[in-house]
């Protein structure tokens, strides 16, 4: 391998006039034959600047106009410009104990535009990886940093019958009509009926709020529910996070004299149902472009139509001042990341400006879940995912499906601490079922699959399942054995209903809706990474067959290159709380925006033992002895547990994300372990 040195000539107007020189140290050969692009991908390497800096600074950064010049410039070199070639593995890790091979985020060309993204916005190096990594233009830092729903949200008329929708709304307002909201049993669709019913008592009404029973009802509006809403009088129904293929029953309502509105963002098929307004980005006749969304956004932005539509109207006085939509975006940050939607645009500044509104802890149902959760600090978008989510949905899992929606309605602050206590214990005793109907998924899945790991779609189903945790036992499924999952609960009548959960690349929710068509099914449905189906005992290996052939290539596609991504290498001794209140600035993190994962190059591991319900705390010490705490969730008979377990003592390499562990007044980084790899034989370079 050759070296060489690329030197930038003086600039006019540079601080001191000296030549500022850009030390490359090059991995390639074509550096040396003048070929820029490909010198550049090994110099982000081993970067060395020195420009009026004292030779002690340890990470010197040149001010220069020239290099962000340079580096931007290189940003809009064709991509026929950059190397094409992939990296090597990051670390040298090319299986890890997990099986995956380790991956620098960023190509030559995000390491070319992290650079530049440090040299104009001058922000830290590990950072600006983060948000190149994460496909941030050089003109989009400042408003990703700071992502404000007044610059990102959309006129509400560019989605297909927002104007008929909100019309219509804003007419049963007027008229102090009877309203029925229908929403689904989970996290989304009881925010979203939360958000429309206290919009609708702030205008004065007093709507009825249906959430289906799971395993009675089952999922959407059904003929019996809509007769009931229609005999206690409700002249529009308005379906929220549900209703897009429920044909008959808003057929029924519609005879029944009801107005019907839509507000749901689930895939669509090419027959829609006939009501009055069918809100859905999805549909596809709509060029909104915010498919993206949850359904509590959508409502959202339903009611910034709404809200419009009555100032129009007169209807907003000084007794009776129109509401504060941003004052209710704890419901829409809860509903959007409990619903896996991706955390880009406008879904993350819902998310961001909706955390900050569940830190002041104002709103007493939010409160009563984050006290129940014991979420001391403040909150963070995983906690929403993995705390304050699941407890929401325990109600519709396997207690009482409204629960949820009345906590989040409740202004009364002992009834509230009531009714989060109620969700707490259902799930904890969601966890119980859970478990015992993930061991024998597990063993279901691991003989289907056999020796030889063959097979595309995962579909397991038992008759002594629970119905309200299938879509929990899929999820598990899917993480553990890396392909989509379906679990399924047979009920004594010969009819399996079951969640489907399906791994990056794999449109599940076409496959099912197929399934459907083709009459395999009963009625299915849902998104390309979840789906919900209904069928027939006896049609259980004809859709475990059809699943395979309809996904085989796809499946086999997302998982040829079995991955874990890294978006850089440190120490321990950089993991401070400030070190990663740093990365957080690029938060929240979720879909579509994923938390950094931080390497730690050859650290021991001095500390694992299990905790909690299988998982290991785990502790790591630098070359300087430095000590980083850890925990690995869920490994405990992983392949991941058997890493840790098996090399007490030993020099690993660790990969992860940084949370941040706040007890009685200190704070202390933890890692959140998610792979380890035995370092191979000689010197570890943080690449």
């Amino acid at each position: 391998m050759a070296n060489d040195w690329f030197k930038f000539p003086r600039v006019a107007g540079s601080s001191t006039g000296a030549d500022c020189i850009f030390f490359v140290q090059v991995g390639f050969i074509g550096m040396a034959q003048g070929n820029v692009a490909e010198g550049l991908w090994q110099g982000c390497r081993t970067l060395l600047m020195r420009c009026d800096y004292p030779a002690t600074t340890p990470v010197s950064v040149c001010r220069s106009p020239a290099l962000r010049l340079f580096l931007e410039g290189i940003m809009i070199l064709p991509a026929s410009a950059l190397p094409v070639e992939l990296p090597p593995a990051f670390l040298g890790v090319a299986r890890s104990a997990t099986g995956k091979l380790w991956r620098d985020r960023l190509d030559a060309r995000g390491a070319a535009l992290a650079l530049a993204i440090t040299q104009r916005h001058q922000l830290p190096e590990m950072l600006a990886r983060v948000l190149a990594g994460r496909d941030v233009g050089i003109d989009e830092v400042e408003d990703f940093l700071d992502p404000t729903i007044r610059k990102l949200m959309p006129d509400p008329h560019t989605v297909t019958a927002m104007e008929t929708a909100a019309k219509r709304i804003a007419d049963a307002a007027k008229r102090g009509e009877k309203v029925a909201i229908f929403g689904d049993y989970d996290v989304d669709g009881a925010t979203s009926a939360a958000l429309l019913a206290w919009h609708l008592r702030h205008c004065g009404l007093d709507p009825l709020i249906h959430i289906p029973d799971r395993i009675f009802e089952g999922y959407g509006p059904n003929v019996d529910a809509v007769r009931a809403l229609a005999a206690k009088g409700a002249t529009l129904l308005v379906t929220v996070d549900c209703g897009t293929t429920s044909f008959e029953p808003l057929a029924e309502a519609r005879k029944l004299g009801m107005s019907v509105v839509v507000i749901d963002h689930h895939q669509t098929g090419d027959e829609l149902p006939e009501v009055d307004a069918l809100v859905n980005p999805n549909r596809p006749d709509d060029l909104s472009g915010l498919g993206h969304l949850a359904a509590v956004g959508l409502v959202l932005i339903t009611l910034v139509a709404v809200n419009r539509e009555l100032r129009g109207r007169g209807f907003w006085t000084p007794e009776r001042p129109e509401p504060d939509l941003l004052g209710m975006l704890h419901h829409v940050a809860l509903g959007t990341v409990a619903d896996v939607a991706p955390l880009t645009g406008l879904n993350r500044a819902f998310v961001a400006k909706g955390l900050i509104a569940m830190r002041r802890r104002d709103h007493v149902g939010h409160t009563a879940l984050m006290d129940v959760s014991r979420l001391n600090g403040p909150p963070e978008a995983w906690h929403l995912g993995f705390m304050l989510g699941p407890r929401i949905n325990a109600g519709g899992r396997i207690g009482r499906a409204d629960l949820g929606v009345r906590l989040l309605l409740e202004g009364d602050v002992s009834e509230a601490a009531r009714i989060a206590a109620e969700l707490d214990r259902l799930n904890s005793e969601r966890r119980v079922i859970e478990q015992a109907a993930e061991a024998q998924a597990e063993a279901e899945a691991l003989a289907s699959l056999g020796l030889e790991d063959k097979g595309a779609v995962i579909v397991t189903a038992s008759e002594g399942w629970h119905p309200g945790i299938v879509g929990l036992v899929a999820s598990r499924l899917k993480e553990k054995f890396a392909r989509p999952a379906f679990a399924i609960a047979l009920e004594p009548g010969g009819i399996g209903t079951g969640s489907g959960r399906s791994i990056s690349g794999v449109d599940l929710g076409k496959a099912v809706r197929q399934a459907v068509k083709e009459r395999i099914l009963m009625k299915g449905g849902g998104h390309a990474m979840a789906a919900g189906v209904t069928l027939r005992k006896e049609r259980l290996a004809e859709f475990r067959a059809f699943m395979e052939t309809a996904l085989a290539e796809d499946v086999a596609n997302s998982r040829h290159e079995n991955e874990l991504f890294i978006d850089g290498a440190v120490s321990a001794r950089s993991l401070t709380a400030e070190f990663a209140s740093t990365l957080n600035r690029a938060g929240p993190f979720g879909a579509a925006n994923p938390e950094p994962v931080i390497a730690l190059p050859a650290h021991q591991l001095v500390y694992a033992d299990e905790v909690g319900q299988a998982h290991l705390r785990v502790r790591f010490k630098s070359g300087d002895g430095a000590i980083v705490n850890g925990i690995a969730f869920r490994s405990v008979g992983q392949k991941l547990g058997h890493a840790l377990t098996q090399n007490r003592g030993q020099l690993l390499h660790v990969a992860g994300s940084l949370a941040v562990d706040r007890f009685q007044g200190s704070e202390r980084v933890q890692l959140r372990v998610v792979d380890v790899a035995v370092p191979d034989p000689g010197p570890a370079v943080i690449r």
